[in-house]
């Protein structure tokens, strides 16, 4: 019998558009414990000096149901506080880009959104979550940019593990993210605590949790004011969404609801809390 070592692949989009993706759709349960078992397992494994846990075997013939796609006509309720984000607070558009560092899709779609920051400026801001596909290898630096974010530095050090970590012979090793964060200029004491912490695991699997109550299943996912765009898609595209979006932010800004309180009341509050 083949034993397959990994549960995880990186897939075509049925549009034609890549993302990386789950085989078969696993459960939100059955991911949040993966998740779980590998943090569990890094301060065993790699703090003293073991290789990676890697996930069991599956069945031969084991397949599991295909959860249902988000809706893109349909507004999602994805909370933002506490994530780290670019852009102004009281941004008529809010993007939730939720990924990981293992995924090359993640990466590629980068400049566009750097595009997006130049064309809309204050009218939109991007936040990040971690939706771990890759526990194995996308763990460590989900919580080594949670541990920079706590000193306010998660655009540095985000942006070194793409380049060293990531591009760099996919090296998202512990080691190497103490070396991305000593280049980043942080608090090397903190960082290690918060990196082993219970703080920053917490908020990897709270990402996960509420990415995956709204549909997600792949990275990476897009939440534009809470409508679902998923994979490395073009600008035109992201515009579509965002231009709508800003009509909408503008008829009920004018209507009344404060711009800094748009997202929370249009979004959170008014949006489908589950798929």
């Amino acid at each position: 019998m083949r034993r397959i070592t990994t549960l995880l692949a990186c897939g075509v989009l049925a549009v034609g558009l890549a993302g990386c993706q789950k085989d078969g759709g696993a459960g939100l349960a059955e991911k949040l414990d993966q998740i779980d078992k590998r943090l569990a397992s890094i301060e065993k494994n790699l703090a003293s000096g073991g290789g990676a846990a890697r996930p069991g075997p599956r069945g031969k013939n084991q397949r599991r149901p295909q959860r249902p796609r988000p809706d893109a006509k349909t507004t999602y309720s994805v909370p933002v506080e506490g994530s780290p984000s670019t852009g102004a607070a009281t941004a008529k558009v809010t993007i939730v880009k939720g990924f990981e560092f293992a995924c090359p899709f993640c990466m590629r779609v980068i400049p566009t959104l750097d595009q997006i920051k130049k064309e809309y400026g204050n009218d939109v801001r991007i936040v990040y979550k971690n939706f771990i596909v890759h526990p194995s290898t996308a763990t460590i630096p989900a919580l080594a940019s949670c541990a920079a974010h706590l000193q306010g530095k998660y655009d540095q050090m985000a942006k070194l593990i793409w380049e060293k970590g990531f591009k760099a012979n996919r090296n998202l090793s512990k080691d190497n993210m103490l070396a991305l964060a000593k280049e980043a200029g942080l608090d090397m004491s903190k960082f290690t605590k918060d990196l082993d912490g219970p703080q920053c695991k917490k908020k990897v699997r709270q990402d996960q949790a509420e990415l995956a109550k709204v549909g997600t299943t792949g990275t990476p996912a897009f939440y534009i004011n809470g409508r679902f765009l998923s994979g490395a898609r073009p600008f035109d595209q992201f515009k579509v969404l965002i231009d709508e979006e800003l009509k909408k932010a503008d008829q009920r800004i004018k209507g009344g609801t404060p711009a800094a309180k748009y997202y929370q009341e249009w979004v959170v509050k008014k949006g489908k809390k589950a798929l």
